[in-house]
């Protein structure tokens, strides 16, 4: 915007932009950022900048702030909701309070829905408002979900969310919209490429701004509410008394006696090489979480965070990486690595396990096919008479998934091979997985896909696939 610099710091795999704010003068203002700074970081050592404020809009769900973590290292202001409770040194600010930055003003605007403390942040030049930073009210085309704070709040946050946007939309057409959820994010519904806006836009193209009423509106966004990783449930509250500080990047190496020893004790093993390497061989009870954008998601998904957590890796793959991953969703307790990886565990004779991978074109009975996409996924496009379950919920209903042979699939493999193990992990010896998705079938078999949601009549032709692509 002109001479203002508010860089998108976007977080593919959560779905999130955090955004860091150029002051001027040598200093930033950083918004909802993740206790993952490497980013942040690395956009302020190149351009000279010192993180002065770190503000965050709500509570948030999805990530572990990082804002006390600049508070510690970088002797940040902390900027967030008075409503919130936090228990770590903050400026609590409510409704209309302003922040001199330098030049620019800051305006807090108390837009609760998304939680019940949320705040969005105005940015003012003077009289003129350049932006504002929505967090999870007013987001592309949409707004953030309501169900997050308790299932007994839903209703009620969602009609408070209905007069935020109403709020929001009385602003300038050129005002600018930085959201904080986007496209991916477990927070957001719908998906979509754009992560910013302008309220002249939102206000033409967002249909929850264009509702009829409040109660078309709450039943709008209310009808567009999916499933959600169970770390959303703990991590609002962590967020509140403050995530503690975390230091290093490196996995600790440990003998095979030592992992030995760690899974007698209830520890567990999360692979995160490629689909190929663990379908070929892997350590037997341990769960396929391939290290890609995503991998923070599946984690808190699949995987306890009290339960110490052994990684198995291939060389290439950065251990950094993994521990930033896991810690920007809680998960402080990795106990390492085995050192010298699968070799190490084969050159030792242990025992390994192989889970075929099945060409899509061979799978001829779809019967015997379970997908394991989101509910949105398999609706939009999947094999006819397939079975359907979500990964997410599969880790606490695999007595529900019959015995035999079996084909799991998702779009790519990896939520598939997720799906595996953890039936693997339970006792089931006999699956498979599809290596790729139901398009993949469809070219290999002439076949068509289906659409509808589980235990709907299959309607033929639909093989345009919608919703969050979590592969």
């Amino acid at each position: 915007m002109g001479d203002i610099a508010v860089i998108p710091l976007v977080d593919e795999g959560l779905g999130n932009s955090a955004y860091l704010l150029d002051l001027a003068d040598g200093r930033a203002l950083a918004v909802d950022v993740s206790r993952d700074l490497r980013q942040v970081r690395e956009v302020a050592r190149r351009r000279g900048l010192r993180v002065a404020f770190a503000a965050d809009t709500h509570l948030h769900a999805d990530f572990l702030s990082g804002a006390v973590q600049l508070a510690a290292t970088d002797g940040a202001r902390v900027l967030a909701s008075a409503d919130g409770d936090r228990e770590y040194p903050h400026l609590g600010l409510r409704d209309n309070d302003e922040v001199d930055l330098g030049g620019l003003t800051l305006r807090t605007l108390a837009t609760p829905g998304h939680t019940h403390e949320h705040i969005s942040f105005e940015l003012r030049d003077g009289s003129r408002t350049l932006g504002v930073f929505t967090g999870g009210s007013l987001i592309v085309r949409s707004a953030a979900r309501t169900d997050l704070v308790s299932p007994e709040r839903t209703e009620e946050l969602a009609r408070a969310q209905y007069r935020s946007l109403q709020r929001l939309a009385l602003m300038d057409d050129d005002v600018a919209v930085w959201p904080t959820h986007g496209a991916g994010s477990f927070c957001a519904a719908p998906p979509g490429a754009e992560r910013t806006s302008s309220i002249g836009t939102e206000r033409v193209t967002n249909p929850l701004l264009r509702a009829d009423s409040e109660d078309a509106f709450v039943t709008q966004l209310l009808s567009s509410l999916g499933s959600f990783p169970p770390y959303f449930l703990r991590l609002g509250e962590i967020n509140r008394r403050g995530p503690a500080l975390v230091h290093g990047d490196t996995l600790t190496g440990l003998t095979l006696d030592e992992v030995e020893h760690l899974q007698g004790s209830g520890a567990e093993v999360v692979d995160v090489r490629p689909v190929p390497d663990f379908a070929a061989a892997h350590i037997p009870g341990s769960v396929s979480i391939p290290l890609r954008p995503v991998f923070a998601t599946w984690l808190g998904w699949l995987l306890s965070d009290d339960t110490p957590l052994i990684v198995m890796r291939n060389e290439d793959q950065d251990p950094a990486e993994i521990l930033w991953q896991a810690r920007k969703v809680g998960y402080d307790n990795i106990a390492g690595e085995l050192d010298g990886g699968l070799e190490a565990w084969l050159h030792g004779q242990r025992g390994v396990r192989a889970t075929p991978l099945t060409a899509p074109g061979a799978v001829a009975d779809p019967a015997r096919v379970l997908d394991v996409r989101q509910d949105s996924e398999y609706a939009g496009g999947h094999l006819p008479s397939a079975g359907h379950i979500e990964l997410g919920s599969l880790v606490t209903d695999t007595g529900h998934v019959p015995d035999g042979r079996l084909v799991l699939m998702c779009g790519h493999a990896e939520r598939a091979m997720g799906a595996a193990s953890v039936l693997e992990r339970a006792g089931h010896t006999q699956v498979s997985v599809l290596d790729g998705g139901p398009q993949d079938w469809a070219d290999a078999t002439g076949r068509s896909l289906v659409t509808g949601p589980k235990g709907a009549p299959d309607r033929a032709g639909g093989q345009d696939l919608h919703g969050q692509a979590r592969s």
